[in-house]
């Protein structure tokens, strides 16, 4: 899109006062923006070519705590220092925030200057790297899900996370006056998105009370990754300064849907689609059918990547919309692969495994390891599921954290994809999720068991 600015647009509006200050961020291993604000004056005449963090921001956990175990980083090495070099092409205005730009910034090494090999962007990038040596771009798109709460974020947690009510009372997938109810939420989140040049389609109310979906236009994948970064944090901030708040937890209540985060898939040569043969009866090609049979094989080994949380397991249920098995199907939502827009142009494979609490990048960039993997292998593809599959069947999606992250830590494919120390990096971020739950005592525990056991 062409709403991104260019570093002379920036000193202009720097020089007029229309931009006083500038987040420089980098994406953490949770897929969130961390960094600084910059003001825009020190940008443009000095930060614009680099400025440092602290490396502790590539091995912390939810809390920003700093467990050990880590090889990249630790208390005896003294939490030095990464440079934030930013990327210029995600230059943008941030809308929603008065006199505010934003820039998605490269994590380099301090030293060597080289890129950080764990950091999420760097993964994907690698990833994309194989495929451009290929002659082959990836063409991507996510689907983002959430609940909208009544009351705000402060409220809710100064309430100990009890007690709360979306914003609707009733189902409202495709629901027009429901959604009406929230527009001045979901308006702004649209409007503000689209000035900041994310390109963006639309809303819609989702399959539970106060869930809503947002869709943003397929793209090159290092662009879908950052739009879907930026339009999760835009979520957040619009809500809050609306009074509202928002979730992206996988299941956030036993008796309420799960949120999702899908994503399309598609691999073009030289401008045209490389998964498109107009001869196969489903228009899929061989090359497509390659690559979908390596999504397969290698599904649990990066499965930790489109769920990596001990709560993303909660999501996958029986006749929830959320799949059980890596199958693949026609059209068909029960399965962990759909294929879409099957016999035409646009034909793609959509992953419907992923939670809305996942890292773009990186479960992008595993899900292209596997089929670029599926590709040099020239892996048979299985005929498609029919009907159910949840009703039998093979191919059970890991069923927990630990189960994920042992495939994981044993997947030769990912080692050589992106890396020993990437894949030791990222078990060790699943082992300190499983140390922490490990150490709490549950509200479940104490109710079930305090008279009973």
């Amino acid at each position: 899109m062409t709403n991104t600015l260019a570093l002379d647009d920036l000193k202009t509006r720097v020089e007029s006062g229309e931009i006083d200050t500038v987040l420089v961020c980098i994406v953490d291993m949770q897929g969130r923006l961390m960094g600084k604000r910059l003001h825009a004056r020190h940008f443009v005449d000095h930060g614009w070519e680099e400025t440092h963090c602290c490396n502790y921001l590539l091995a912390t956990d939810l809390e920003m705590a700093t467990p050990g175990g880590y090889a990249s980083t630790s208390w005896q090495a003294g939490y030095g220092d990464y440079i934030m070099k930013p990327d210029l092409a995600t230059l943008r205005c941030v809308p929603w925030l008065e006199g505010t730009a934003m820039v998605l910034c490269d994590l380099l090494d301090h030293r060597t200057h080289a890129e950080v090999p764990h950091a999420p962007r760097a993964i994907l990038k690698r990833q994309l790297a194989r495929l451009e040596a290929m002659g082959l771009e990836a063409i991507m798109a996510t689907e983002l899900e959430f609940f909208l709460f009544e009351k705000s974020l402060d409220e809710i947690r100064k309430g100990r996370f009890r007690d709360l009510q979306p914003i609707s009372g009733y189902n409202e997938d495709y629901h027009i006056f429901q959604t009406t109810k929230e527009e001045h939420v979901l308006r702004p989140l649209r409007n503000h998105l689209h000035a900041a040049g994310i390109p963006v389609e639309g809303t819609k109310g989702e399959a539970g009370a106060g869930q809503e979906e947002l869709n943003i236009r397929c793209a090159k994948a290092l662009d879908t990754a950052d739009y879907h970064t930026i339009a999760k944090h835009a979520t957040k901030e619009i809500a809050w300064q609306q009074g509202r708040a928002v979730t992206f937890l996988s299941k956030w209540h036993h008796a309420h849907a799960g949120s999702s985060s899908h994503i399309h898939q598609s691999l073009w040569k030289q401008g045209l689609p490389a998964f498109h043969d107009e001869r196969d009866a489903l228009g899929m090609s061989a090359l497509m059918k390659h690559y979908l049979a390596g999504l397969l094989k290698y599904a649990p080994d990066y499965t930790y990547f489109l769920a990596p949380y001990l709560n993303s397991y909660k999501r996958f249920q029986k006749g929830t919309f959320a799949p059980t098995r890596t199958v693949w199907s026609v059209d068909n939502r029960t399965a962990g692969f759909r294929l879409c827009a099957e016999g035409t142009r646009a034909v793609r494979i959509e992953c419907r495994i992923g939670g809305s609490d996942l890292n773009p990048y990186l479960a992008m960039a595993g899900q292209l390891a596997a089929g670029i993997k599926g590709i040099e292998e020239c892996l048979a593809l299985p005929p498609p599921a029919e009907g159910d599959t949840y009703e039998g069947g093979s191919g059970l999606i890991p069923q927990n954290l630990r189960d994920a992250m042992e495939a994981l830590r044993g997947s030769t494919m990912l080692r050589e994809a992106m890396g020993e120390d990437v894949v030791d990096h990222y078990v060790r971020a699943a082992e300190v999720e499983l140390e922490d739950f490990q150490r709490v005592v549950s509200d479940y525990e104490v109710a079930r068991g305090f008279e009973r056991c």
